[in-house]
């Protein structure tokens, strides 16, 4: 009886998955552009290692025109989610910063090479991952990487900064009132849009408030600059609030000037509205106090800060207070829509602090009363804490938000919807600990 011998089986496949990136845009029309140099050359380094079961995956994952400096990218993304689903045995990239140029986010991501046991391999540095001195290799190359990009940056801003310091036009979003010339970083005047910026002046110096001359321009139908990216997505076109108002009006680029951080400088554009009537607003604003933070009137106090929403708005309710006679404070939430745009386009209006976050508190505590009840075992840390009137009233609104997602308050009808969220009970095991300890003091 003969023994046949016995045949030794093939190397275990390897799958192996080409990443390719991009900064520009510029070329990637061409027939051969620098994504496809990328791999073809991470393909042939494959090929080489044919012998030891290398295969290339078809899927391209080419990210053109994204920066290495941040993850955001669709073609990385999608990468990775083939990674963690187990398509995935190795990555190559032509160099290492077309993976990343940041060190952290490099750690990130090899932690998750490295929780899914995939090599990774440089085809240019000829290293991988899989040997202690590859990742000292990369660690080092790694580091120039991001050294490289720091120092882009800083020319950038120094270019931009010497640029503003010319009087010239450093890019940015465009101002109602001005095109950008498309010979150079110049700002021209658009005659029609500048009508209008000199009307808003007019209509502030008239009316000495920013929420009238927000009426008025909805009323007229004017809207803040329209313009399109290099990629052709839409920007602005929107309508004016206090904010966008209050920019426009203390933008010193009408002035004819251009501002680098703190220092003004002359600029190469004309301005185009009078420095007397620029003058005269800016005191109005300064004696109106718009230039004062807001913040006291948003202190965490609130219970339901961060919680509530106005339904009909679908916008935040804000936090505020109202004093009478000097030394009565009433508080209350009132709908960003409306202070922005003012009270008459929001149906809700405002509505008492007071009332509203004992009528939610008193939802919440019958709910968790019930402890059979999935609301019952969400709301279980709040029936647990001991004496919760007792409690400060910031650590009440930090319980209230770990536990509830939205408030949903619509005035036109006088309803009360609460929406909670999925929470982990023991979160809340340090404030109680931490309570108790107190009370025992």
């Amino acid at each position: 009886m003969t023994k046949h011998p016995k045949t030794k089986p093939g190397p275990r496949a390897v799958r192996c998955a080409v990443y390719t990136r991009k900064s520009t845009e510029e070329g990637l029309d061409q027939d051969f552009n620098s994504l496809d140099a990328q791999r073809e050359a991470a393909e042939a380094y494959i090929k080489s290692q044919a012998h030891a079961g290398w295969l290339c995956l078809p899927q391209r994952y080419d990210d053109g025109g994204f920066t290495g400096g941040n993850l955001d990218r669709p073609a990385l993304q999608r990468l990775l989610a083939d990674l963690a689903a187990g398509h995935i045995d190795c990555v190559l990239v032509y160099k290492v910063d077309r993976l990343s140029r940041s060190l952290l986010d490099f750690a990130r991501i090899m932690e998750t090479f490295e929780a899914h046991q995939v090599a990774f391999v440089s085809v240019t540095q000829q290293f991988n991952t899989a040997t202690s001195m590859g990742r000292l290799v990369l660690n080092v190359l790694l580091s120039f990487a991001q050294f490289e990009r720091e120092i882009i940056a800083e020319r950038t801003r120094d270019k931009i900064a010497a640029a503003r310091r010319r009087g010239k036009w450093a890019g940015g979003m465009p101002l109602l009132g001005y095109d950008v010339d498309p010979r150079g970083s110049k700002l021209v005047v658009h005659e029609e849009e500048a009508v209008r910026v000199r009307a808003i002046f007019a209509l502030y110096l008239e009316h000495r408030a920013l929420l009238p001359v927000v009426q008025e321009l909805e009323r007229r139908g004017w809207l803040n600059k329209y313009w399109q990216t290099r990629k052709g997505r839409p920007r602005g076109g929107r309508g004016f609030t206090k904010t966008s108002l209050y920019r426009l009006l203390t933008n010193v680029v009408y002035l004819g000037k251009i501002k680098y951080r703190t220092e003004i400088h002359d600029g190469q554009h004309h301005g185009i509205v009078d420095p007397d009537v620029w003058r005269q607003v800016q005191d109005l604003l300064h004696r109106r106090g718009h230039n004062r933070s807001t913040g006291a009137r948003n202190g965490s106090w609130a219970l339901l800060k961060g919680v509530l929403r106005c339904r009909p708005c679908g916008c935040a309710m804000t936090p505020t207070y109202a004093n009478r006679n000097g030394c009565v404070r009433y508080r209350y939430y009132v709908c960003m829509n409306a202070v922005k745009r003012g009270r008459q386009v929001c149906p809700s209006k405002s509505v008492p602090a007071t009332e509203i976050e004992q009528f939610v508190m008193q939802q919440l505590q019958e709910l968790a009363e019930d402890s059979k009840s999935a609301p019952g075992q969400i709301l279980a840390p709040l029936a647990d804490l001991p004496a919760w009137a007792e409690l400060p009233t910031e650590e009440q609104a930090r319980v209230v938000r770990r536990l509830v997602q939205s408030v949903d308050y619509d005035g036109s009808q006088g309803k009360v919807s609460i929406t909670l969220r999925p929470a982990d009970s023991q979160e809340l095991t340090g404030e109680r600990a931490n309570h108790k300890k107190e009370k025992s003091r």
